[in-house]
């Protein structure tokens, strides 16, 4: 039977993901931006007509936009996109104008930049960090407890008892760590290295792919090597030691995000498992109906993906203005006013574009488009 957390349920839940992730993204711009001296004039949760705000005593105003998609910070002296200097610029007093973002060095505008991005980051190794301190790990070793008949495993030759030590050269150390890889890869052929009452071998494999189906009706396309694991062992995780582990963590989702974008850039995924802010809704309600703790895991992950997906390197995003001042600092010169615009146009047609493009993606995966032919045909 297929649930639904319905449609409050849903709103309450996406609202508690977004907002407090685009509320420390920015105050992550904000805070390095106070650091160095630059004046903060607008901090905004969402864009559009504001709802509410108010302004403090340095003359920042703090507000609520009617669109919950976002949030910026505007600090004193960007009066373009592009964040460059411009005639009403150079009109300000000598005093106002050193506190504005483009009167600071470039190492200056490029740590405030990346403290948005990287405040994500950090939020996301404290939740799974702090999850492991306080539950514990799973250290099942990568030791076949059991191989299912005619599975991906049973066909390479594998048994129980072996010990599965690299996947396509990728070092496995736990059970968990198996499951994550190959789950990412249905269908593909992998080099498995592996030991055998203590010699190291090596054999070919193709992980399985199976579709999989949750509580909600979501379906996934997943890779199903066909071993059970051992015994399991879980064991506690010291306190001091969790922002290591979460930072691992954190380490691997990346690495997992960027093989799933590759797999669609070479056609080895569907495009139509690019999703956009009406599945991250969806997704968020759901999390919400199964608890807290599912939420706050749900939160870090998100986290993960608005960090990566700001740091790619294209204009509009906080990785387009790092590449621009790498560039800068390269040349000892800012790239030209006109180059910037065009590349800020580019990269906003790219967005937008995109936006559509998984807005269409999810409104299918919610079979909109299947209920529409059937009404006209």
């Amino acid at each position: 039977m297929i649930e639904s957390p319905g449609l409050l349920v849903t709103i309450v839940g996406f609202l508690l993901v977004l907002g407090p992730l685009v509320f420390v993204h920015e105050l992550g711009h904000y805070a390095a931006g106070r650091w160095f001296g630059v004046k903060a004039e607008d901090f905004s949760i969402g864009f559009g007509r504001e709802i509410a705000g108010f302004t403090d005593r340095r003359g920042t105003r703090w507000k609520f936009g009617w669109l919950p998609l976002g949030g910026y910070v505007r600090f004193a002296g960007d009066m373009n996109p592009a964040s460059q200097p411009d005639a009403e610029w150079l009109q300000l007093p000598a005093e106002e104008r050193a506190r504005t973002f483009q009167a600071k060095p470039v190492w200056q505008r490029a740590i405030i930049v990346a403290a948005g991005p990287a405040v994500n980051l950090i939020l996301a190794v404290l939740i799974l960090g702090g999850f492991a301190a306080a539950y514990g790990v799973d250290r099942t070793p990568a030791t076949i407890g059991g191989v299912v008949q005619g599975s991906a495993a049973d066909r390479a030759g594998l048994r129980a008892g072996d010990r599965i030590a690299a996947l396509d050269g990728r070092s496995i150390d736990t059970f968990a760590d198996l499951s994550f890889f190959t789950a990412m890869r249905p269908g593909e052929a992998v080099k498995v290295d592996f030991v055998r009452d203590g010699a190291e071998q090596q054999t070919d494999a193709v992980i399985g792919s199976v579709m999989q189906r949750d509580r909600f009706g979501n379906e996934a396309k997943i890779g199903r090597f066909g071993i059970e694991r051992g015994t399991p062992v879980y064991a506690p995780l010291p306190l001091w030691e969790a922002p290591a582990y979460g930072a691992g963590m954190v380490g691997t989702i990346l690495r997992g995000t960027v093989d799933g974008l590759g797999q669609i850039l070479t056609g080895r995924r569907s495009v139509e498992e690019m999703g956009g802010p009406l599945r991250i809704a969806k997704a968020s309600g759901e999390q919400f109906s199964l608890g807290w703790p599912a939420l706050v895991t749900f939160v870090a992950f998100v986290s993960i993906n608005l960090g990566f997906i700001n740091l790619l390197p294209v204009p509009m995003l906080d990785g387009g203005h790092l590449l621009f001042y790498a560039i800068e600092a390269v040349k000892r010169g800012p790239v030209s006013a006109q180059t910037m615009e065009w590349a800020f146009r580019g990269g906003l047609a790219l967005l937008l574009a995109l936006m559509i493009f998984v807005t269409v993606n999810d409104l299918g995966a919610f079979g909109v488009w299947r209920g529409l032919a059937g009404l006209i045909g």
